[in-house]
């Protein structure tokens, strides 16, 4: 070792660099200080200051140096998607089909490594879900790409639940039949979107640290079935604060080089700012609030080595023109067209149908800043359930009178009770608010952010058959009782949608009883069986998705 340093010194031949960079290096600093002693006794002191040089590019380059336990790494790419003529995956409205693009969405990776141990891939989609067939596509690349390294066990794709993305990229028949069957466009773009964010984390991993804080955001969602909620024990809402969950869970991630490069948080509350009859492609409000923070951290020139927010960087997110706006300010006023976009837009030439070549222009749009170091921020869902992000409570849009309490409906309609947004009656202003007010509890976590993980990295992963399982329950009397579950069935009350998104026809929430007639046209398509309608009790069933195969599964 010692005769390899000063080789490099006396002669500069690097001859065992390789081996010097992969060797201890506190001994390799040693004995590169002896060999300066001996340089300033015998030579010039150009030669030692190129000495000097190299051991700080050897310094800065060599991993081994950082004390931090993982290496960290963030990607984004676009997964738009078709911006006319395909139905909107969410509110399973076959009329909401898609015209335009309100804003852009993206699928944001997270990598996290030990440098010679395990490693985990977390993906955020700006979708309604992931999918299955999405999963084992896109393993199938990496697989390609890497070989095992990523793999069923240790990639998890989410989706933030916007109810304003194309639709037909799952594989089960409830979710694509308002979209008429699959749509490979929808598809296509996703899978190629998720491969690229985790190509471009994985080659932007690097020595870093990972924090977490938690803290509790109040005003971005309300339960939306407080009736259903009463029905629950006294003694089991008794240990909870709130009748929805409040808490934000905050992860982030920071360089060892250039500070603070992404984080993601989770936070319950529906993607359902854009109301049903909305015709845009959006991120819906968490959509929203991970391009406010990416621009937050771009404003305060993120990743560097600090970046903690003041109130005047925050203080335009408050503000809000005296008119009413159509559009949020997410969406560039005319004058800020890009000298980019109108390059685009010039770019393509009537095709006559054939698919065009994607240009160099559009790839730098749909990954801007690809190969430079980015914030990535993701803002993911949690327990959403009956978590609504229209705040202000449920109107009949007839009467503007509040709706029924216990059935959600205005004089026994469902389809008239609608919740209303913050931004009430302007859908692309709630969309922004209850975004930003993410946004500024995220800031506010990542800036206190002093919690350090720490640990191996782990996973498990698994494939549970839940028509299946076996459970032990206590009786009304105290003592054990055994049941299980059964194949998935849909209720009569399911068809009522929500307050976010009314049903049709004369469905109402809550119904335990059903009617003949939807019944009669249940029949056609499958009837239940005794043991299935037994299980699935009190609810009556609507549809036995679980058990019906034709053409092929309708769920699982």
């Amino acid at each position: 070792m010692l005769n390899s340093v000063r080789l490099i010194c006396s002669s500069l031949e690097i001859l065992d660099l390789h081996e010097l960079i992969n060797n201890s290096i506190p001994w390799f600093l040693m004995e590169a200080s002896s060999c300066l002693r001996y340089q300033v006794r015998g030579f010039g002191s150009f030669r030692i200051w190129l000495c000097l040089l190299l051991l700080l590019v050897l310094q800065n380059c060599s991993p081994v140096l950082s004390d931090s336990p993982y290496l960290v790494g963030m990607g984004s790419y676009d997964i738009t998607g078709p911006a006319a003529d395909v139905n909107m995956m969410g509110y399973a409205n076959t009329e909401q089909i898609a015209s335009g693009i309100h804003f852009r969405l993206k699928s944001r990776a997270f990598i996290v490594a030990e440098p010679n141990g395990k490693r985990v891939v977390f993906v955020n989609l700006d979708a309604c879900m992931a999918s299955q067939l999405v999963n084992i596509k896109v393993l199938e690349r990496l697989k390609a790409r890497y070989g095992d390294l990523y793999n069923e066990n240790n990639v998890a794709i989410s989706g933030i639940h916007t109810h304003a993305g194309p639709g037909g990229y799952l594989q089960y028949v409830v979710y694509i039949v308002t979209s008429l069957g699959f749509v490979r466009q929808s598809f296509d773009v996703i899978v190629d979107g998720i491969e690229k964010s985790i190509v471009e984390a994985h080659n932007n991993l690097h020595p870093g640290k990972i924090y977490v804080n938690k803290g509790d955001l109040l005003d971005a969602g309300v339960n939306r079935s407080p009736s259903a909620y009463l029905n629950n024990p006294a003694e089991e809402r008794s240990k909870y604060k709130y009748n929805v969950d409040k808490e934000m869970t905050l992860v982030k991630f920071v360089d060892d080089e250039s500070g603070p490069v992404g984080s993601f948080n989770w936070f319950a509350t529906h993607g359902t700012s854009m109301s049903r009859t909305n015709s845009l492609i959006s991120g819906d409000n968490k959509g929203a609030a991970a391009r406010f923070m990416e621009d937050w951290a771009e404003k305060n020139g993120l990743p560097k080595q600090t970046g903690v927010a003041s109130s005047d960087d925050l203080g335009f997110l408050h503000m809000t023109s005296v008119l009413p706006r159509r559009v949020s300010t997410i969406i560039p006023e005319p004058d800020e067209i890009t000298d980019d976009l109108m390059q685009l837009a010039s770019s393509f030439e009537a095709s006559g149908g054939r698919r065009l070549e994607g240009s160099n222009i559009t790839r730098r749009i749909r990954s801007s800043q690809e190969n430079n170091a980015k914030f990535v921020s993701a803002f993911c869902q949690s327990n959403c359930g009956d978590v609504s992000p229209n705040v202000l409570g449920t109107f009949c849009i007839d009467t503007h009178l509040p709706c029924d309490f216990n059935h959600s409906t205005c004089n026994g309609k469902n389809e008239l009770c609608y919740g209303r947004g913050p931004g009430y009656p302007n859908e692309f202003e709630s969309t922004r608010i209850i975004g930003n007010r993410q946004f500024l509890k995220a800031v506010d976590l990542f800036n206190s952010a002093s919690e350090e993980i720490q640990g191996k990295i782990d996973y498990r992963h698994t494939y549970l058959d839940f028509s299946q399982l076996k459970v032990s329950v206590s009786t009304s009397t105290g003592g054990p009782q055994v049941v299980k579950t059964c194949p998935a069935a849909m209720g009569f009350a399911f068809a009522a949608g929500t307050t976010d998104g009314p049903g049709a026809f004369d469905f109402k929430q809550g119904d335990d009883k059903g009617n003949p007639f939807w019944r009669l046209v249940r029949n056609l398509l499958k009837t239940p069986g005794k043991e299935q309608v037994e299980c699935q009790a009190p609810k009556p069933i609507l549809l036995d998705t679980g058990e019906m195969k034709e053409p092929y599964d309708w769920a699982v």
